[in-house]
């Protein structure tokens, strides 16, 4: 009976999860439908596994989220711009976010997916605004209402 009840808690979990995930991205997919700017990139969909799946994971923080994306897609612009888009280059900015996040205690891994992205698609400095911190604050909020209305879990575990 009691595993039962278990497999019916993470049955329940999961769901729960997925529906906070497809909730936070249609959010994100509807804003820049309608506003013209861009509020949804692939790291994002990677965030949504930790903040919906493992809300009470240090990983899944709202300065952890919001940081270790700004942090990374700095340094990813940063590398960029000074040093051009090379085979090197790209793993240098993708180890400096690591060694950034780790040092700020900011550690996110989607945001690892940040220099990427950005060094390998020619983003500008807007793209740190939108969709990186805009999106990664709106990620968070969303968070905050549906676990505290929705799911009942508790989030954030803390704030800073």
């Amino acid at each position: 009976m009691q595993t039962l009840q278990k497999a019916n808690d993470q049955q329940k979990a999961a769901l729960l999860a997925g529906i906070g995930a497809t909730g936070c991205i249609i959010v994100l997919s509807f804003l820049s439908s309608q506003s013209g700017a861009l509020w949804l990139m692939a790291p994002f969909g990677a965030t949504m596994v930790i903040l919906f799946g493992l809300p009470a994971s240090p990983l899944a923080q709202p300065r952890n989220v919001i940081a270790g994306h700004v942090i990374t897609a700095a340094v990813g612009l940063i590398v960029a711009h000074f040093l051009g888009v090379h085979e090197w280059t790209l793993g240098v900015a993708v180890g400096l976010s690591v060694t950034a996040m780790m040092l700020t205690q900011t550690l996110h891994p989607p945001a690892g997916a940040n220099p990427l992205l950005i060094m390998l698609t020619g983003e500008d400095w807007h793209f740190l605004l939108t969709p990186v911190a805009s999106g990664a604050i709106l990620i968070v909020g969303f968070g905050y209402l549906y676990h505290r209305g929705i799911s009942g879990q508790r989030y954030p575990e803390r704030w800073l």
